[in-house]
């Protein structure tokens, strides 16, 4: 890529504070941009992360640039810090709020072996087994590319692998059916455990019927994953510019003129690394491309030598259930409970304390020991799903130097950092692998992915309502 000089911003000594108060109502699919300056939710990760570091302050004039990252979070910085390790660019990176403000703070801190919200199994059915077996290479080599990123990062790892738990005995026989599939087909070593073993050995979870346990999986401390990368992709000369949200996008001669409040950015390339956060006017490509959808956290004060006792936590693996609408949890090294799981529709219902509540009646009903726990943490955040379940790392059009990392569903923790090399691989003109996340456009919802999906773009929240309860129907009646 040819370079061009970009007018410098003198360097914050600290990080940019917060312009405005932290909105818990917020809505990617309402508001036309997420704010200007904006606190951090106020999560675990941020209470416990100490100081923001040090970040270039707001856009105060206009100015020229190689490539324009639009967004401060995990892909964001990891596709900065490779495009300037690897393929020497140095990026300038455009966040609306403060650094890493959205999903890479108020997200669960689990790093799995997955990227999407499909399982082994389903890459068959959709892909065949040649393409499933290299989308396998990619997310294996995915967490080899995290593992990498964060050896020099002191983010809390807990290692150990991932426990799938049964939330009811019908379920087992699919568990069994899905490690036999990646031990046999894949040669992932996930092996299957029943309810005594898993009780006796991992986590007396009240619910577990059996688990399917999996040898990759990684409990990160987000806030402090999340300044670590922004503190390594500054050590490499990418510029970081908060309080600084892109409120228009023009496309002249190949130059991408991107307007924040305090001027033009004119980009030769553009990533885009918005995850769950990214609004329907930012570009007419993203429009429609993405059902955001909230998920809640609850964090519990320390847990004492006795309730630990009392649980059986024998385990700091990361845990899910096998819900559809599934429960995230840890015992996070400072002996507190992590747990998670979808929450409210819309940003206006977010606040209403009975989501909050809900939670605590599930945390209550793994663990009854925790009874009465106080609660020191509770959030919500968006969740970036593509109509397919399926991520895309594209340039979805190769006339225009436009390129993103979308669609995780979740899973983002970890693949994530891949997305960002991918990201940065594309804008460098390298050539990603020959996968259909790395050829194809994020999916509008056309009949093939309404029956998939079951949703239909101007009917999503109605359809995700409905779907909520009939998925809460299977997951607690059936």
């Amino acid at each position: 890529m040819e370079a061009i000089a970009e007018k410098r911003i003198v360097t914050n000594a600290r990080a940019t504070a917060a312009a405005q108060p932290y909105d818990p109502a917020y809505d990617p699919l309402v508001s036309a941009t997420p704010g200007q300056g904006r606190d951090y939710a106020p999560t675990y990760w941020i209470g416990t992360a100490g100081e923001p570091p040090a970040d270039d302050g707001p856009v105060t004039h206009d100015i020229d640039v190689d490539v324009a990252i639009i967004g401060s979070g995990f892909t964001g910085l990891t596709a900065a810090i490779f495009l300037a390790e690897k393929h020497g660019i140095k990026a300038t990176v455009l966040e609306a709020n403060r650094s890493a403000w959205g999903c890479s703070t108020r997200n669960g801190g689990q790093a799995q072996c997955a990227s999407g919200r499909l399982k082994r199994s389903q890459w068959i059915e959709r892909y065949g087994l040649d393409t499933a077996l290299r989308l396998h290479e990619e997310i294996c080599d995915a967490m080899q590319t995290f593992k990498g990123l964060i050896r020099d990062i002191d983010c809390e790892p807990q290692p150990g692998g991932h426990l799938y738990i049964a939330h009811k005995p019908r379920v087992m026989p699919t568990l069994e059916k899905e490690a036999k599939l990646l031990r046999d087909v894949f040669k992932y070593d996930a092996r299957i455990l029943d309810a005594a073993t898993v009780k006796r050995d991992y986590v007396d979870d009240k619910e577990a019927a059996g688990a399917m346990h999996e040898p990759e999986g990684i409990g990160i401390h987000a806030g402090k994953l999340a300044f670590g990368y922004l503190r390594k992709a500054r050590a490499l000369g990418v510029k970081v510019h908060p309080a600084s949200p892109v409120m228009g996008w023009e496309t002249k001669n190949g130059v991408h003129y991107l307007k924040t409040p305090g001027g033009i950015v004119r980009a030769r390339a553009v990533g885009v690394a918005t995850g769950g956060y990214t609004s329907n006017s930012l570009h007419r490509e993203f429009r429609n491309r993405l059902l955001p959808i909230l998920s809640n956290s609850i964090v519990t004060r320390p847990l004492t030598p006795a309730e630990i006792d009392a649980c059986n936590f024998r385990t700091t693996q990361v845990i899910t259930d096998t819900r559809i609408l599934r429960h995230y949890y840890r015992l996070l090294p400072d002996n507190r409970v992590q747990i998670g799981s979808r929450s409210a529709i819309t940003g206006r219902d977010a606040p209403q304390d009975k989501y909050r509540q809900f939670l605590i009646r599930d945390l209550h009903r793994k663990f009854p020991a925790l009874a009465g726990i106080p609660i020191d943490y509770s959030w919500w955040g968006w969740v970036d799903v593509s109509h397919d379940m399926m991520p895309r790392i594209v340039q979805p059009d190769p006339k225009t130097s436009i390129y993103y990392a979308l669609g995780y569903g979740g899973n983002g923790v970890m693949y994530s950092a891949q997305a960002g090399r991918r990201l940065a691989e594309n804008i460098a003109g390298v050539r990603t692998p020959e996968l259909p996340i790395f050829r194809s456009r994020l999916p509008f919802p056309n009949v093939r992915e309404m029956v998939e999906a079951e949703l239909f773009a101007p009917f999503r929240r109605f359809g995700q309502w409905w779907l909520y309860r009939w998925y809460t129907f299977k997951d607690e009646v059936l």
